[in-house]
């Protein structure tokens, strides 16, 4: 086995469905706690050369099977295979995938290697991104010990809003010597933030508003007094390309500048004291709107969990450029592109404006398909001058009935707008704001009747 971290929570929950035992029970049989156990399951904690042996003997367990289920990206990676346009018809949802993974996983091996074999043109799409988001979502976008690492760090800085960046300008000074200056926009025309070790500055653009200094500061923070724990974090991945890495420990970075800034336990209790609303969380923490959608991703610690929100950023051509899952089971998030009728993109129209909407999605598979969703204009940079984005926040609609931006919708009453995965992978036939065809279905012409969708399409796959 390899000298790396393995982990293998999915590998290890198969295993124990499959003997019919509970956490508590399997946690007994490998002399662990259940809440460890939970945490293995979950990705929190990788397997231990003990646990490892615990399992070889009481399941005949083979651990060469941890690295063939690593090999082909387990769940998640079998997933993203049988997504493939060729497959679309076949309406393959994720339960039947866990099942196909869980029954026969020599078999799943053999396919994932015959597809990727099959040319590039064909193979899952590896980009750095994928790679850093795939490392993200194995987490469920919660990384405890940075959790606590930032929330013993705001104790003892004793953080509150009012004096948030200056608490956090004088731990850069007295512990790093390292003094804070705000620099004209002509000096720093292309940079937000500059780490000066000769002059012992961190400098800052005039241009950040409030928030966003407090942010990039808390970010400093994290890149020096973490560095070992974000960079052990990040080498215990399986990156392809190194700026796979990078990106994610950039991602690990912001983690910890705002659980600093909204730290776990107390940022929970204001959650459920206010019903997640989300402007006054915002007033409350000094934080940007997309600072909190983050933040509400993450909120997975074991005995204190929150909403499973999940979290997406997109352009105004409906480009997402960050996606969080989280533990919320989203799946329309995965797409290139976002439905038209979903409320993100209408976000750009009301600029500055939260604006709701409850959305049945049409191919959730094993998860949630009614959800409540909210959108909100952002600037990416944290300057009025940056690129504008539209950030999202979603909860399964069942659990939406206590959130403030929820009252007085009811999503068994309300109208609900049906989306899709994007045009390209949308199978929803009536719909009349369709730009592309759907990949994999047949087209159909009538010459005598014309519809009032631009497309019309069966249900029988293409030939390929």
């Amino acid at each position: 086995m390899s000298d790396d971290p393995i982990f293998a929570g999915p590998s290890i929950r198969r295993l124990r469905k499959r003997e019919r035992l509970t956490q508590a029970a399997m946690a007994s049989r490998l002399s662990i706690s259940p809440s460890y156990l939970n945490l293995i399951e979950r990705n929190q904690r990788p397997l231990t050369a003990r646990v490892i042996m615990q399992l070889v003997g009481e399941f005949e367990f083979d651990p060469r099977s941890l690295q063939q289920d690593a090999s082909i990206g387990g769940l998640d990676g079998l997933t993203r295979r049988l997504a493939d346009e060729r497959f679309a018809d076949l309406a393959i949802d994720r339960e039947e995938i866990d099942e196909f993974l869980s029954a026969s996983p020599q078999v799943a091996a053999a396919f994932a290697r015959l597809y990727d074999q099959s040319g590039p043109e064909r193979a899952p799409k590896d980009d750095v991104l994928t790679e850093s988001r795939r490392e993200i979502e194995k987490w469920q976008n919660h990384f405890a010990d940075l959790d606590h690492a930032a929330e013993e760090l705001a104790d003892e800085l004793r953080l509150s809003r009012g004096d948030m960046a200056t608490a956090l300008a004088e731990r850069l000074r007295e512990k790093h010597q390292l003094s804070v200056r705000i620099l004209p926009s002509d000096v720093m025309p292309d940079a937000i933030r500059r780490l000066d070790l000769h002059a012992r500055q961190v400098q800052l653009s005039e241009m950040l508003r409030p928030e966003s200094r407090a942010f990039q500061l808390a970010l400093q923070i994290a890149e020096i007094e973490q560095s070992i724990e974000l960079s052990n974090l990040a080498g215990g991945a399986s990156f392809k390309d190194e700026a796979s890495r990078h990106l994610f420990e950039r991602h690990l970075s912001g983690y910890f500048a705002a659980a600093l800034i909204m730290p776990y336990g107390r940022f929970l209790r204001a959650c459920r004291s206010t019903g997640y609303d989300v402007p006054v969380l915002q007033r409350r923490f000094g934080v940007s709107f997309e600072q909190v959608a983050h933040r509400l991703t993450t909120l997975q610690r074991v005995g204190q969990r929150g909403l499973p929100f999940f979290m997406a950023r997109l352009d105004r051509a409906g480009q997402f450029s960050k996606r969080f899952s989280g533990a919320s089971q989203v799946s329309f998030i995965n797409s290139e592109h976002a439905c038209p009728l979903w409320v993100a993109t209408r976000a750009f129209v009301r600029p500055g404006e939260l604006i709701t909407q409850t959305v049945e999605f049409e191919g959730a598979g094993s998860g949630p398909s009614t959800w409540f969703t909210m959108a909100s204009t952002v600037n990416a940079g944290g300057t009025a001058s940056s690129a504008r984005f539209a950030v999202v926040l979603g909860v399964d609609a069942t659990l939406s009935s206590d959130l403030a931006q929820a009252r007085g919708i009811s999503a068994m009453t309300e109208p609900m707008a049906t989306i899709g995965s994007g045009c390209a992978n949308c199978y929803i036939a009536a719909c009349r704001q369709r730009s592309l065809p759907p990949q994999g279905r047949k087209l159909q012409f009538d010459k005598i009747i014309r519809s009032t969708t631009p497309f019309d399409f069966g249900g029988v796959s293409q030939e390929v």
